[in-house]
């Protein structure tokens, strides 16, 4: 993906004769710096933003987006159809609770001020994507990160609405069964 980015930037900038200016939109664990989570540092992980950091320096701008509740259009298992998931709301100490407790939809630039300071220990950050299971999203959807480190800009959405598919299917239509189903206690 790295390669092809830089491919598309030689083209672009041969093409207009003026550097290219990109915007990729992907997973915060695509476009993070690696190096910043658990990720990178314990299991040795690269991504895009890591790999894009390294090769063009500070003129690579790394935003993030977070939310706290609302629902998400995911599948339960690879290949699986796309469902309406409640999004439950982010763990105590997580990104998406500290951000929830600020209030509201923001802009948080992580490179101003003191964010260095303030966000100077690792935190829980959850990564939706494809695939979400509420019922084990600790383990499956949580992983710490250092933010500062991971992004330049972060987007917090207080409450998402699921993006509708082109092709609803009769999961996404009626959202997930209640814990309690099938008998409703």
């Amino acid at each position: 993906m790295a390669d092809t980015l830089d491919a598309l930037d030689v083209h672009l900038s041969r093409r207009y004769g003026v550097p290219a200016k990109i915007v990729v939109w992907a997973h915060n664990s695509h476009v993070g710096d690696a190096r910043a989570t658990e990720m990178g540092q314990h299991l040795g992980e690269l991504n895009l933003g890591q790999l894009t950091r390294e090769r063009h320096g500070r003129e690579t701008i790394l935003i993030g987006q977070t939310t706290h509740s609302g629902t998400v259009t995911a599948a339960t298992e690879w290949g699986g159809d796309a469902e309406r998931k409640d999004v439950r709301p982010g763990l105590p100490d997580s990104i998406e609770a500290l951000a929830h407790e600020v209030g509201g939809d923001f802009l948080l630039d992580l490179q101003g001020g003191r964010m260095h300071d303030i966000l100077g220990e690792p935190h829980l950050e959850r990564a939706i994507g494809v695939i979400y299971r509420p019922e084990t999203e600790r383990w499956s959807h949580y992983f710490r990160t250092y933010l500062p480190a991971q992004f330049d800009i972060l987007l917090h959405f207080d409450e998402t609405r699921a993006i509708e598919p082109l092709q609803r299917t009769p999961a996404w239509s009626t959202g997930e069964s209640p814990e309690t189903y099938p008998t409703g206690i």
